[in-house]
């Protein structure tokens, strides 16, 4: 086998796994009414049919006052135990074992939520939710503790195989255990054998609830990252602890807190498997079974963490969002085959970020496995002629979707390459694993039986000679051509042109942002690597004012400052003036109205939006019979939704 470690048995506990690969705990927001949902069971279901050997569900509450987020299931009520229990008779069937995570929330709570006060070790406010706790009184305590047993109790009867209680990254136990949170002078502050002291508490009435015959684990934040905080030598002797208690049967490891959250989900720009070297630390130290999760997006990279014995457990979260079958593909040998996650986290962290339900960019099945998950796709009752015109996301999924259902699909792309603009987005600083995107889908497109025409930029007399049943427009966006006064200058030139490597630029580089994204602070990175001297004027209140919910801001812009970019805010800017070697901008503040010059520059460039390219649409409607137009030729979004709709539309067809 090409993977005798990733897919060998482990115990548990008491809980023999068929594989070390582990689906992590991550918030779905799936849950209704704070019960587990139909939508639930589907979705942690298809990672089980795709392989896992374990599932451990997102983190449920298990007291009143922990409110962390407005769809957490409420662990405590007994009226959760139905909903358990379809999950898990679920997830059985496809011989999976499934955990459910344990949790209190503590000074990471939002009181507006629950109308109660927050419980924390310490009146200190959590860096994010910035609302000062009541301090916990010993009876506070002992009321969680009994929450967390009378949760647990709920969980066996639900039919769940072991439960992780959550003490890493975001909880109250990593709170007591952390001099960073924790500055309490009785029996629970202090030393470390007094700041352990509810943590154990709270295993100890899981313990007693469950019974010795039930898996038990804590996931353990493996290092805060932070000074003042716990850092890999203290958790490995606060892990020691826990082990010789006796009392718990694994490890599970995460990392940070909400002062560095990007740590916690590391983007693109962070390492693949940046976590391992703490994972190998914990492993030195402990004989329990331990955890290595942190962008493990490929079984190879799985393979070698096991057979070095850094790990002896795999955590995948955002590659089986992004791929559900990895481990069966993996298994197979069907590496190829594998729809690789790139960390870009606009569709999965970002969207949990701002209360909405996860989503993936690759992947838009997440959420909807009921509808449009595996084994669902149906072949079309009548095999139609289907032409797509542009080969970026949306065309190149409405193809692959079209073929799948048995469809005649011709795909055509004016350029030499599939792609469309994320070959162009993939040369900006960092961002070239963007492009596996478009990698992930190029060998799908022919296994769909898919023709692919390039350099072909097709007239509507072409198109309509060739007589289809079926046009699918995907033929994308541009920069506009003149967002504002002087534009069209000789030294003014945008995004895509730059990272093109097109225009010649001078030294002195001004880039006005009203895009807050990577397509502008990705494309200022670059022009600082390559020794421009770069200031950025952007209307927002801060430069990369769209990256936080994607964990990419605060990166950003330590790098730009690091490699001497210069930023200004609350601009609107109205002019570009002057000739080439002396541009200058005019604009005025929002705030104050008042007007100001800026320059002069050599260069200008702008990431000042983007114009639907649709002559090709509207010279075809009405035709042809059937005429379709998806992604950024309806209008310029996000590569998620150009996915979205092209696999919406080839599914359809």
């Amino acid at each position: 086998m090409m993977f005798d470690y990733l897919f060998s048995p482990i115990k548990l506990g008491q809980v023999e796994l068929k594989n070390r690969i582990s689906f992590q705990p991550h918030l779905t927001n799936f849950a209704e009414h704070c019960m587990p949902s139909e939508r639930h069971m589907y979705y942690w279901g298809e990672r089980a049919k795709g392989g896992a050997g374990l599932i451990i569900t997102e983190e449920m509450s298990v007291h009143p006052t922990d409110t962390a987020y407005e769809k957490l299931v409420e662990a405590f009520h007994a009226e959760v135990i139905p909903g358990f229990r379809k999950i898990t008779d679920y997830v059985h069937q496809y011989d999976a074992k499934i955990f459910c995570q344990l949790n209190h929330n503590g000074q990471q709570c939002d009181g507006s939520i629950s109308r109660l006060p927050v419980w924390a070790p310490s009146p200190m406010p959590d860096v994010l939710f910035r609302e000062t706790p009541k301090e916990m009184e010993p009876e506070d305590i002992e009321e969680v503790c009994r929450y967390f047993a009378k949760s647990a109790v709920h969980v066996r009867e639900g039919g769940f195989d072991g439960v992780e209680l959550q003490f890493g990254h975001s909880s109250l136990a990593r709170q007591f255990l952390s001099p960073l949170t924790n500055f309490r002078s009785d029996e629970f502050g202090g030393s470390l054998e007094n700041r352990m002291r509810a943590p154990l508490m709270f295993i100890e009435a899981v313990r007693k609830a469950v019974g010795k015959d039930f898996t038990l684990g804590i996931r353990l934040c493996a290092d805060e990252m932070i000074p003042g905080g716990l850092d890999l030598g203290q958790i490995q002797e606060i892990g020691a602890r826990f082990e010789a208690s006796g009392l718990i049967d694994f490890m599970d490891l995460s990392i940070a807190t909400f002062y560095n959250l990007y740590l916690v989900e590391g983007s693109m720009h962070t390492p693949l498997g940046y976590t391992i070297p703490l994972a190998a630390g914990m492993r030195e130290k402990l004989k329990l079974p331990v955890f290595c999760t942190g962008r493990i997006n490929d079984p190879v990279m799985a393979e070698k963490v096991l057979a070095n014995g850094q790990a002896d457990m795999i955590g995948m979260c955002r590659a089986l969002i992004c791929d559900p079958f990895l481990p069966k593909k993996a298994q197979e040998g069907r590496l190829a085959d594998i729809r690789y996650c790139v960390g870009d986290n606009q569709g999965c962290i970002g969207r949990m970020g701002i209360n909405r339900t996860l989503g993936c960019i690759q992947n838009p099945a997440v959420g909807l496995e009921k509808e449009w998950g595996e084994g669902t796709l149906k072949p079309a009752p009548v095999k139609k002629k289907v032409m797509v015109v542009g080969g970026g996301p949306a065309g190149l999924w409405a193809a692959k979707m079209a073929g799948r259902r048995g469809h005649r699909v011709d795909l055509y792309d004016r350029n030499d390459n599939l792609g469309g603009q994320v070959l162009t987005a993939m040369k900006g600083a960092g961002r070239d694993e963007f492009g596996v995107i478009i990698r992930n889908e190029k060998d799908q497109v022919d296994k769909a039986g898919v023709k692919v025409h390039l350099q072909q930029e097709l007239t509507p007399e072409q198109i309509l000679k060739e007589n289809p049943d079926v046009v699918v427009v995907a033929t994308g966006s541009q920069p506009k051509s003149r967002p504002v006064g002087g534009a069209d200058g000789p030294a003014v030139f945008n995004v895509w042109q730059v990272l093109d490597g097109k225009p010649e630029l001078g030294e002195k580089i001004c880039l006005i942002d009203y895009d807050g994204h990577h397509r502008a602070t990705s494309t200022a990175e670059r022009l600082a690597d390559l020794g421009k001297t770069v200031h950025i004027i952007t209307s927002s209140l801060f430069v990369g004012a769209e990256l936080g919910p994607t964990q990419d801001l605060y990166l950003t812009r330590q790098r730009l400052l690091q490699k001497g970019v210069t930023f200004t805010p609350d601009i609107a800017v109205m002019e570009v003036g002057g000739e080439a070697g002396a541009k200058e901008i005019k604009g005025f503040n929002v705030y104050s109205n008042q007007w100001q010059t800026w320059g002069p520059f050599d260069s200008v460039v702008l990431a000042m939006g983007q114009q639907v390219d649709a002559d090709l649409y509207f010279a075809l409607k009405g035709k042809v019979k059937e005429l379709y137009r998806i992604g950024d030729c309806v209008a310029p979004r996000k590569v998620d939704m150009a996915i979205w709709e092209g696999h919406k539309t080839g599914r359809s067809i």
